[in-house]
């Protein structure tokens, strides 16, 4: 599964205007709630619900917000950038720039975990790191999605 399938252009945020982790998942939950076709408010409260269990800021300046759905059919995904970065309870005590926000069916663990996956194994990648956190705009982070799925 490549990211770029999954990411469609409403759901990138190349400039997050948020600059604590509530309004960042809020920003995130509005550009998805049109695909996922469910309000936002109800994607906020699953993904701040997550954050309870414990952050999902993983270092390294990323977020990976992520919940499961009941009213929803089909993997959702979004993606978010802080240029100056954002407080979010990250492991490593740093802002978090780059988020991926994930919400997938209520009965969906295996696509879920699947995702995550993906996900964690493209950041691990620092060039396509240090690519996204530059990008400024929608296309740009586009071509770099689009290019890190060629390498897979």
């Amino acid at each position: 599964m490549k990211l770029s399938d999954i990411l469609p252009r409403d759901a990138i945020i190349p400039n997050l205007s948020s600059t604590d982790k509530k309004g960042v998942l809020e920003e995130l939950a509005a550009s998805v709630a049109p695909l996922a076709q469910t309000g936002s408010d109800e994607i906020v409260r699953v993904l701040l619900e997550r954050e309870q269990l414990g952050s999902t800021g993983i270092g390294g300046g990323i977020g990976i917000p992520h919940g499961k759905l009941a009213s929803i059919n089909s993997i959702v995904v979004g993606f978010g950038l802080s240029s100056q970065g954002v407080e979010f309870d990250s492991l490593d005590h740093k802002p978090v720039h780059i988020f991926f926000l994930l919400i997938t069916p209520e009965s969906s663990t295996g696509s879920h975990l699947k995702v995550l996956a993906q996900i964690s194994k493209l950041l691990k990648k620092e060039h396509f790191k240090e690519s996204l956190i530059k990008a400024e705009s929608i296309d740009e982070i586009q071509e770099i999605i689009l290019d890190i799925d060629e390498e897979f």
